[in-house]
């Protein structure tokens, strides 16, 4: 069974959830961002080289539009492998445990991996963010030391920051696996 929806982020851009049911036990929730936009590249591109223009017309040195050139291509190029996320996704199977996987626009691609035995619980936490509160979905690990503590908080979509209506479908659908895990763990 699969299904996609529309949603919004924080801000209110557009978002995608994609849900894949593999089986009871095993589901995958994607979610995508709008590609990198022509226009937004063009307007930073032309605005950079304008201004490198100018002050080669002011100073009358051709190494300043090589500069800005070569600083505008490496800009583009460390934007686009390092900071824009175009999907994130999160991979949960309960006997196994949960992958996060994000999808850099250039095609890099970053995983992590836990355990599900490492795994407390799948929460929805609030934060203040740029003077507004929002909501994100995050994943508590076991204190190895203390039974009933939390060792550490992992919050998942960290860059699509999807908006609660989003959040809980993806909490509800977490929390149903975590219970089944937990019932096959019980039964002896």
């Amino acid at each position: 069974m699969e299904g996609e929806r529309s949603f919004s982020d924080v801000c209110g851009g557009r978002l995608v959830l994609q849900c894949r049911y593999y089986s009871p036990s095993c589901r995958e929730f994607c979610v995508s961002c709008p590609r990198l936009s022509l226009r937004s590249v063009t307007a930073v591109t032309c605005s950079v080289w304008l201004a490198a223009y100018g002050l080669f017309i002011l100073c009358e040195n051709s190494m300043i539009l090589s500069a800005a050139i070569f600083i505008t291509l490496l800009g583009l190029l460390g934007y686009l492998h390092f900071v824009k996320i175009d999907q994130e996704t999160l991979l949960i199977i309960d006997s196994v445990g949960i992958q996060m996987t994000s999808s850099y626009a250039s095609g890099k691609e970053s995983t992590n991996f836990i355990e599900m035995s490492k795994v407390k619980d799948v929460v929805i936490n609030e934060a203040i963010y740029m003077q507004k509160v929002i909501y994100y979905l995050c994943i508590l690990l076991k204190d190895p030391v203390e039974p009933h503590g939390i060792s550490q908080v992992v919050p998942v979509f960290q860059s699509a920051k999807p908006r609660l209506d989003c959040l809980i479908e993806v909490y509800r659908s977490c929390q149903e696996i975590l219970a089944h895990q937990q019932a096959a763990s019980a039964s002896p």
